[in-house]
């Protein structure tokens, strides 16, 4: 006689529960183990094949930066001190640090390094960092803020080694590049106090062109000078912080109207001192211009060598910018496949396969009439 044991689940999925689902599964509970332990056997073999991925891990802590002092000295130059800072600010370096790994800048030198073209068998470099940064992955604590990069690689010893070139690399584009607050200061004013310098100097040799003498210098009246170039160098800062807003607001912004009108009225106080000299300096040789001029370049020379000392010594107070807490070595153990697990897994798809077959199966067999009976 035919076996009729699975038809009466061959009712619509609507009409039956589970129960009557999984019986025919029930019934072929022994059958279904064996292929578990087949799937199980397989998948322990099949990982014999699979290349072996060992990973290389390093950490390291990012700078702790140095505000308080920053600020103390950039509140003595007022706009110019807050055009530096602002500028200046780090929010999150550690980001910032995981960033410059992942740049090409980074990304390429590794790659020539350990020519990883050839290791990878690819010929193009888009390829090659699209591969890398599957291998790679770079994380920061949430809690202590401590940064992990950690490479796969089939090479125990190559993925420990790009683990660490990516430190060595991230520890040269710190010295090449002004990453922290300190930093930015010090880069900014050594600038400004360069273009300054360059301009005294010139100021200086037109003065002496001119007749004035050191003794004419020492003995002229410095009042009205030191104001003048003390209103001329606030204009600079303010020129200087407009021309920055510029960059990144549109002219009708709220903040470029009134850093417009704060260098007008700057320009208006200047343009009148100028002019209450104007009569004297048409008929004379124009000492009082010339000696204005020098004077404001050195009261600005003088304001950026000042704080650019400042920024070098908060600099030195930073240390270390990349303190390595853990460097990478050679793996002992693979970190895929692991045996166990791909065993684990090859059991329970084949399980679940023969459980699945055993209902589709059960499914497609046709109901019998009613009042027939199986021949």
């Amino acid at each position: 006689m035919t076996d009729t044991s699975d038809l009466n689940t061959a009712a619509p999925l609507d009409d039956i529960d589970l129960a009557t689902l999984l019986a025919p599964v029930a019934r072929r509970w022994r059958q279904m183990i064996a292929a578990g332990f087949l799937g199980g056997v397989l998948g322990y073999g099949g990982s014999f094949l699979m290349t072996p991925v060992y990973a290389g891990i390093t950490t390291f802590l990012p700078p702790q930066q140095q505000q308080s002092s920053a600020s103390a000295a950039l509140a003595s130059l007022g706009a110019l001190g807050a055009l530096a800072g602002g500028a200046a600010g780090v929010r999150s370096p550690a980001e910032q640090f995981v960033s410059l790994m992942q740049s090409n800048n980074a990304v390429d030198r590794i790659i020539g390094k350990f020519k990883l073209k050839e290791a990878y068998k690819l010929k193009f470099q888009d390829a090659t960092r699209r591969k890398l940064a599957k291998s790679t992955s770079i994380t920061v604590g949430k809690k202590d803020g401590i940064i992990a990069v950690e490479v796969f690689d089939p090479s125990p010893q190559r993925a420990a080694d790009l683990a660490n070139q990516y430190v060595v690399e991230l520890q040269r584009m710190t010295g090449e590049l002004a990453l922290s607050e300190a930093q930015q200061r010090r880069v900014f004013f050594e600038r400004q106090m360069q273009q300054a310098k360059t301009h005294l100097a010139v100021a200086q040799t037109d003065l002496q062109a001119s007749g004035f003498t050191a003794g004419a210098l020492n003995a002229e009246p410095r009042a009205a000078a030191d104001a003048y170039a003390r209103l001329r160098a606030q204009m600079a800062a303010e020129q200087i912080r407009l021309a920055t807003l510029r960059s990144s607001l549109s002219d009708t912004a709220p903040q470029i109207v009134q850093q417009t009108a704060t260098v007008d009225a700057l320009a208006a106080q200047i343009a009148k001192l100028e002019k209450s000299d104007g009569a004297a300096s048409a008929s004379t040789p124009d000492y009082i211009t010339k000696y204005r001029e020098y004077k404001y370049q050195e009261t600005l020379f003088e304001l950026m060598a000042r704080q650019y000392e400042v920024a070098r010594v908060d600099e030195s107070r930073e240390g270390a910018l990349v303190q390595v807490i853990d460097r990478a070595a050679p793996a002992e153990h693979r970190e895929f496949p692991r045996r166990s697990r791909v065993a684990l897994a090859s059991a329970f798809a084949g399980g679940f396969l023969f459980a699945l077959f055993t209902i589709l199966r059960a499914r497609a067999r046709p109901r019998p009439l009613a009042g027939v009976s199986a021949a």
